[in-house]
C-alpha cells in the first residue's frame, strides 16, 4: 500500500520500524503502558525491535476483531515507542511495557514479511508555540485540576503537579491519556497534529465528561436516598412483623408459599417466571392492605391464569373436517375447498405457522359460522373479538401498570378465557377499526399477526413475552379498501358471495327453519314452512345477500305461530303459504320486484355493488334550457362524479355523429340524479348507466327497463372491468332484470358466477359505449336522424337550427 506522502515538521526522512497494531488502545506520546502481545505478528515484531534500538512503530486498527488487519483496516498516524521492559509468559504470549516518544504518520506499510513494518514520517510537536496556545493550555490545565479535586477516587490520586502545562501539545495528550472517552476519540486526538488545535478539542472533551460526571453522580445521591428509603421500610416492617407476633397477631405466610408453589407449577417461561418471584419477593414486604400490595396480587394473579403451557391437540381428520363444514353451511363450495386445502397443508406440514384467512363478503353469508366450524373440526377452542369501532390501542395491548386500573388488552383476556394457548381466534369485522389520538389498533395487530413476531408478544399489562405463535387468527371483513395496506398484505382473503333464491330457500328449509322451530319450543307439525311461503318471504320481507333478515322473519314466523299455541291451547297445524305469511308478518316491504314498468327517456338502471351485496340503481337525466352545465344530486361520490363528467364528455365529442345542433350542448343544462339521495353512493361501475341515461335526454331515446347496465367508462368511450360480478347479477335477477350489459373484459368472471344464478339470464358484452348504446337504448341513436326538442316552461319548442 503507497499512501501520499506527509513532510515531518523538520523535514526529517521516513523511519521504518517493525509494526505492531492494536486492537483496542492508544499510546500517547510521553506516556507509559503496559500490554499484552499474543498475535505471531506482533511477537515478531517485539523481537526484531528488542534485537536492535527497542523502537516499534504502535498503530490502532479500526476492526478490533480482525486478526490480521489489511492496509486499508489500520490508521494512518500513530506512535513510536520505546520498549521499556518484556516478559515471556507461560502461554506463548508477551507482556511489554512502552513508553510512546512521538507521532508518526504512516508513509508506507510492510505487511507480507514475518514481520510487518512500517515507514513512518516523525512529526514531533514544535518546540515553541504562541501565546494563545499557552493560554488554552493554562485553561485546560485549572480544569483539569477542579476536576481532579472533585473527582479523586476516579483518577487514583492523579494530581496537575506531576503534569507540565507549559508543553500545550504533550500536555493536551497526557490530559486525554487519563479521560474516559472511547478508542476513536483517542484516535481522533491522536490524529491532531497542530498543538493548539489538540488543546481545543481535549477542552470539549473534558467539559462533555465534567457533564457527565456530574449527572452521574446526582444520580447516584438519589439511587442512595431511594436505597436508605427502601432499608427504612424494609426496617420497619419487619419491626411491625415483630410487634404483630408479640400481640399474637402474626400473619400467617400459607397464602404466599400456595403463590409461590402455584408460580412454580404454571409452566411459565424463565422470563415471566423471574418476573411473577421478583414480583411475589416484593409482595412478602408489602403490607397486605396497601394498594401497591393489591396490584402485585392482580398482577401475579394474572399471570398464574394464562395457559402458558396448555394447549389443544389438534384433530387432523380432513373427512371429519368436510363433514362438519356440509353439516353447518349449505353452498360456499369454493370456500369450503379452500379452507380444507389450508387445513392438510397444515396436517402435512404440523406447522401452526402460516397464512392467516380473511373471510370477506356481505353480512350474513357466514364468515363467523364458518369459523366456528373450523374451530370444532380442529378440536379448538374458540373465542371473538369485535373490532368494530375500536379506537383505542390499549384494546389490543393492554394498559400499562402504571395506570390505575390497568388490565390487559383484549388479546391476552381471550386467550386466557380460552384457556389453551391454541385457540382458533376470530378477529371480527377488521375493516372497521378507527384510530385517534388513543393510538391506532391496526399498527398494534401487525405484531398479533405476523408469524415472525407473534411468537413474543408483549401485552403492555403482562409485559413478558407470551407466545401467540400457535394461535389459529382468523379475520372477517365487509370490504378490503378500509384495511390498512400493511394489516391486508398480512391476510390471506377468501371471499364470500351473496346467496341465490335456490341457495336461501335451501339454507331456510335445512338450517334456519328447524333451528328456530326448537328456539320456540315448537315441533316439526306445528309448522308447515311451504316452499312457496318462504320463497315469498325472501322476495317480500327481505332483500340481502346473506340470510340473517331471513332467519329473523322466520323467528317471527315462529313466535305467531308459538303465541298461537299457547293462547289456543291446540296444536293445529299452521300451514306458511304465501295468503298466510302476508296475514303473519304484514304488508310485504318489497312490492314491486321490476324497477321500472317501460322504458322512459333519460332512465337507466345501472347496477351497484355495497357492503350488504348487490343493489339496483335507477339514474335520471333531464335537459333544460341553460348554458352547458351539468348538475350532479343523490349524494355522489367523487369518483361517481368523475365518472358522469367524463361521460357528459364523451357524449359532447360525439355530438356530430349523433346529429345534433353545435349549440345544443352550451344551450342546455343537463342535471343526472340518482335516488335516495340520503344514501351515500360512490364508485365508477355507474359509468357506463350515467352515459347511457345522458345520452336517452339529449336524443329523446328511450333507454329499455329491462336490461341493467354496468362498467366505467374512458373519455375516449371504453368500458373497463368491474368488480362484484355476482352480487350484480343476483341483485338484476331479484328484481326481475333478466338481461344484463357487461364489460367484454369481466367474460372471464362470468365462469365463476354459478349456473343457477346464469340461468334465465341474458349477458351482453361491450368494448365501447357505442356498442352500450346500440344494446341498452330501444333505437340506434347513431342512425338515426331527428330535430331535438327542448322541454320548456312553456312547452316544447324546436332547437334552431346552426
Amino acid at each position: 500500500m503507497n499512501l501520499p506522502q506527509t513532510p515531518s515538521r523538520a523535514g526529517a526522512p521516513p523511519m521504518v520500524h517493525p509494526l505492531i497494531t492494536l486492537r483496542d488502545m492508544v499510546v500517547f506520546p510521553h506516556s507509559i503502558r503496559p500490554f499484552v502481545v499474543g498475535r505471531r505478528a506482533s511477537i515478531a515484531a517485539v523481537e526484531s525491535a528488542l534485537a536492535g534500538e527497542g523502537h516499534v512503530f504502535l498503530l490502532l486498527q479500526k476492526d478490533p476483531q480482525a486478526e490480521e488487519p489489511s492496509s486499508s483496516g489500520l490508521f494512518r498516524v500513530g506512535v513510536v515507542a520505546r520498549i521499556i521492559q518484556s516478559l515471556a509468559l507461560p502461554n506463548g504470549h508477551m507482556k511489554i511495557l512502552v513508553e510512546g516518544l512521538y507521532r508518526g504518520v504512516v508513509q508506507d506499510l510492510l505487511l507480507d514479511g514475518p514481520v510487518n513494518h512500517a515507514s513512518v514520517i516523525p512529526t514531533p510537536d514544535p518546540q515553541t508555540v504562541d501565546a494563545e496556545c499557552e493560554g488554552l493550555a493554562s485553561d485546560l490545565a485549572r480544569k483539569f485540576d477542579e476536576h481532579l479535586r472533585k473527582n479523586q477516587a476516579l483518577y487514583g490520586g492523579v494530581t496537575t503537579s506531576a503534569l507540565n502545562p507549559d508543553e500545550p501539545g504533550r500536555f493536551a495528550d497526557q490530559v486525554a491519556a487519563y479521560l474516559g472517552i472511547q478508542t476513536e476519540v483517542k484516535q481522533r486526538i491522536l490524529e491532531v497534529l497542530e498543538p493548539s488545535e489538540r488543546v481545543r478539542l481535549v477542552r470539549r472533551l473534558l467539559a462533555s465528561e465534567v457533564e457527565q460526571t456530574n449527572l452521574d453522580q446526582r444520580l447516584n445521591r438519589e439511587v442512595e436516598k431511594q436505597i436508605e428509603k427502601t432499608q427504612k421500610e424494609y426496617f420497619l416492617n419487619e419491626k411491625m412483623k415483630l410487634i404483630k407476633k408479640e400481640l399474637g397477631r402474626e400473619d400467617s405466610s400459607t397464602e404466599l408459599e400456595e403463590l409461590k408453589d402455584r408460580i412454580q407449577r404454571a409452566g411459565m417461561p424463565e422470563a415471566a417466571l423471574e418476573r411473577a418471584l421478583s414480583e411475589l419477593k416484593r409482595l412478602e414486604v408489602m403490607p397486605p392492605v396497601s394498594a401497591e400490595a393489591t396490584v402485585s396480587r392482580s398482577y401475579i394473579d394474572w399471570l398464574l391464569a394464562l395457559p402458558w403451557s396448555k394447549e389443544s391437540k389438534d384433530r387432523h381428520d380432513i373427512k371429519r373436517a368436510e363433514r362438519i363444514l356440509n353439516q353447518d353451511h349449505y353452498g360456499l363450495e369454493k370456500v369450503k375447498e379452500r379452507i380444507l386445502e389450508y387445513l392438510s397443508v397444515r396436517t402435512l406440514t404440523r406447522n401452526p405457522r402460516g397464512s392467516i384467512l380473511c373471510f370477506t363478503g356481505p353480512p350474513g353469508v357466514g364468515k363467523t359460522s364458518v369459523a366456528k366450524s373450523i374451530a370444532r373440526s380442529m378440536g379448538r377452542e374458540f373465542v371473538r373479538l369485535s373490532l368494530g369501532g375500536v379506537h383505542d390501542e390499549a384494546e389490543v395491548k393492554g394498559h400499562r401498570r402504571t395506570y390505575i386500573g390497568a388490565f390487559p388488552g383484549q388479546i391476552i383476556q381471550l386467550v386466557k378465557r380460552a384457556g389453551t394457548k391454541n385457540p382458533l381466534f376470530l378477529l371480527d369485522e377488521i375493516d372497521k377499526l378507527g384510530s385517534d389520538y388513543r393510538g391506532d389498533p391496526a399498527s398494534a395487530l401487525l405484531e398479533v399477526l405476523d408469524p415472525e413476531q407473534n411468537g413474543a408478544f408483549l401485552d403492555h399489562y403482562i409485559d413478558v413475552p407470551f407466545d401467540l405463535s400457535r394461535v389459529f387468527f382468523v379475520t372477517t371483513a365487509n370490504v378490503t379498501h378500509t384495511i390498512p395496506p400493511a394489516l391486508l398484505d398480512r391476510l390471506e382473503v377468501i371471499p364470500f358471495s351473496g346467496y341465490t333464491l335456490p341457495e336461501k330457500l335451501a339454507i331456510a328449509e335445512g338450517y334456519l327453519v328447524p333451528k328456530q322451530l326448537k328456539a320456540h319450543g315448537l315441533r316439526r307439525r306445528d309448522a308447515n314452512f311451504t316452499r312457496e311461503g318462504l320463497s315469498f318471504v325472501v322476495d317480500g320481507y327481505t332483500r340481502e345477500a346473506g340470510v340473517r333478515n331471513l332467519e329473523r322473519e322466520v323467528a317471527a314466523l315462529c313466535r305467531k305461530i308459538a303465541h298461537k299455541v299457547v293462547r289456543d291451547r291446540r296444536r293445529d297445524p299452521e300451514v306458511l303459504t304465501p295468503e298466510r305469511v302476508e296475514i303473519l308478518l304484514g304488508v310485504p316491504r318489497y312490492k314491486e320486484r321490476r324497477v321500472l314498468q317501460s322504458d322512459e327517456v333519460g332512465i337507466a338502471v345501472g347496477l351497484a355493488w355495497t357492503q350488504a351485496g348487490g343493489d339496483i340503481l335507477l339514474l335520471e337525466a333531464s335537459l333544460m334550457p341553460g348554458k352547458g352545465a351539468l348538475t350532479l344530486t343523490g349524494q355522489l361520490g367523487d369518483v361517481m362524479q368523475e365518472s358522469a363528467r367524463a361521460a357528459f364528455s364523451y357524449i359532447r365529442g360525439q355530438s356530430a355523429r349523433l346529429d345534433l345542433p353545435a349549440n345544443h350542448f352550451s344551450e342546455s343544462d343537463v342535471h343526472v340524479h340518482v335516488p335516495e339521495g340520503a344514501i351515500p353512493k360512490d364508485g365508477p361501475s355507474a359509468g357506463v348507466a350515467l352515459a347511457a341515461a345522458m345520452l336517452s335526454a339529449f336524443v329523446g331515446i328511450p333507454v329499455r327497463h329491462d336490461v341493467a347496465l354496468t362498467g366505467e367508462v374512458t373519455l375516449r368511450g371504453k368500458v373497463l372491468p368491474i368488480g362484484g360480478l355476482k352480487e350484480k347479477i343476483l341483485a338484476a335477477k331479484q328484481h326481475d332484470v333478466f338481461e344484463v350489459i357487461l364489460p367484454r373484459d369481466n367474460e372471464k368472471d362470468l365462469a365463476e358466477v354459478p349456473e343457477s344464478l346464469r340461468q334465465g339470464m341474458r349477458f351482453h358484452l361491450a368494448e365501447t359505449l357505442e356498442e352500450v348504446f346500440r344494446l341498452a337504448l330501444v333505437e340506434d341513436p347513431f342512425r338515426r336522424r331527428r330535430s331535438m326538442v327542448l322541454e320548456t316552461a312553456d312547452g316544447p319548442r324546436p332547437e334552431k337550427a346552426p
